[in-house]
Order: C-alpha cells, then sequence, then structure tokens
C-alpha cells in the first residue's frame, strides 16, 4: 500500500490541447499531462515562470468517467505576415515585431463538453498538493480560462496498491449521480512502450512540449452514488 493523492475534474467546457495550429486547435478526449501539472500549479501559487521540477518528477494517471461531447467554437485572432515575422520566439514577441501590420484570421477551437476525470498522483509532497487543491491560490480551469470546473476538486490521499484502485474512492458531483454512479472504463498511464502525445513541458513561457509515451489501460471503476 502507498498514498496516492486523487481528485476529480468536471467541467461544462474543458479544451485539453493537442498539437495546434494557426486554423485549428484540437482537443484530447482527456486531460494532458501539462495541463493537470498546470492546474496543480496554478493551485500551489506557482506562475508560469516558476519552478515546476518538483511537479515534474509527479507520476499521474488519468481515468475518463465521461469524456464529454465534441463542440466547436469559430473563433477570430490577430496574425502576423510571415513578411513581418523576424523568426520571433513567441506569439507576443512575433505581434509587437508586426508593429501594426497583422491580419485577421478565423480559426477553430475545439472543446469537450460535459467532462469529468479522476487523476490519481503519486510522489513527494502530497499533503501540500492536497491542501492547494483545497483553497487554491488561482482559479482552476480545465484548459483555457473560459472553462473553470464546475466543482471542487475534493482531492484526498488514500492508501493503494494502484492507481485504479485508489480513483475507485473518488467522490463524484452529486449531479453526475442521476443515471446512476459514473463509471470510468479507461486509465491513461504512463509508459515505455505504446502511444505518443505532446504533452510534456519543456519550455512554458515559450509554449514548447515534447512527447511523452502512454497508455490506455482497460479498467473497469465504479463510484459509489451522492446524493
Amino acid at each position: 500500500m502507498q498514498p496516492v493523492l486523487i481528485f476529480g475534474l468536471s467541467a461544462s467546457l474543458a479544451a485539453m490541447g493537442e498539437l495546434a495550429g494557426h486554423e485549428r486547435r484540437g482537443s484530447l478526449i482527456w486531460p494532458a499531462r501539462s495541463a493537470i501539472l498546470g492546474l496543480l500549479g496554478a493551485a500551489l501559487g506557482i506562475r508560469r515562470e516558476g519552478d515546476f521540477s518538483a511537479l515534474d518528477a509527479l507520476s499521474i494517471s488519468v481515468a475518463i468517467f465521461e469524456a464529454g461531447v465534441p463542440l466547436r467554437d469559430y473563433h477570430t485572432i490577430e496574425t502576423v505576415p510571415s513578411a513581418a515575422a523576424k523568426r520571433p520566439n513567441s506569439r507576443p514577441e512575433a505581434l509587437r515585431d508586426a508593429k501594426g501590420r497583422t491580419n485577421t484570421t478565423i480559426t477553430l477551437r475545439d472543446y469537450r463538453a460535459g467532462v469529468f476525470y479522476g487523476v490519481a498522483v503519486q510522489g513527494a509532497g502530497l499533503e501540500t498538493l492536497q491542501a492547494a487543491l483545497t483553497r487554491p491560490h488561482f482559479t482552476l480551469y480545465l484548459g483555457r480560462k473560459s472553462c473553470p470546473l464546475s466543482a471542487p476538486p475534493g482531492a484526498k490521499i488514500v492508501q493503494a496498491e494502484t492507481p485504479a484502485e485508489a480513483l475507485a474512492h473518488l467522490t463524484p458531483p452529486p449531479w453526475l449521480c442521476r443515471g446512476g454512479a459514473p463509471l470510468a472504463r479507461m486509465l491513461i498511464v504512463d509508459a515505455e512502450v505504446g502511444e505518443q502525445v505532446h504533452d510534456r513541458a519543456i519550455d512554458r513561457g515559450l509554449w514548447h512540449f515534447a512527447p511523452r509515451t502512454f497508455a490506455r489501460q482497460p479498467v473497469e471503476i465504479a463510484l459509489e452514488a451522492t446524493s
């Protein structure tokens, strides 16, 4: 048995990034590792340029209880013509270098509507993280700032052999139990062999991410219904 921090992430809208281009920004069906570490950092009060080394060392597993339904938004953005760009390191730098020579472009941004995930965290400092999630320093979002959580995370530390066993102790929001207790059949875990996703942050200031290997582990995690 070992301590595992568990908490839930529910939101009316969620945007969980994958590789983004100028015309379309898609969404995964579960929160990426970088999104969860960013949320934990927000709870702790760590700014983007702060020290995430302790969080980067954590092991994180995600159970998909409700992946929601896709929703697409037509969004306008300010773009920089290639002739005005001078190999900038970031979007703000490109806009500054353009000196007003910008265009407006319509883009597509994908969301997931009505989601609920269970997160299991293993590593050092779990008590501090639990306290921060209970009283977060910054507002917690599930992706963009238009995606606040619809319920407190309900963080708690349990003793368990595996992340799946720990997540069985998660308390779901009551409105998700109207049709019965939530059930997860998929757990996203780190793996040496499997699929790849670009969600390992290597430079948070410049939004640079490296690939990470993960596996979809079939499980059956049934939660106790709340009223």
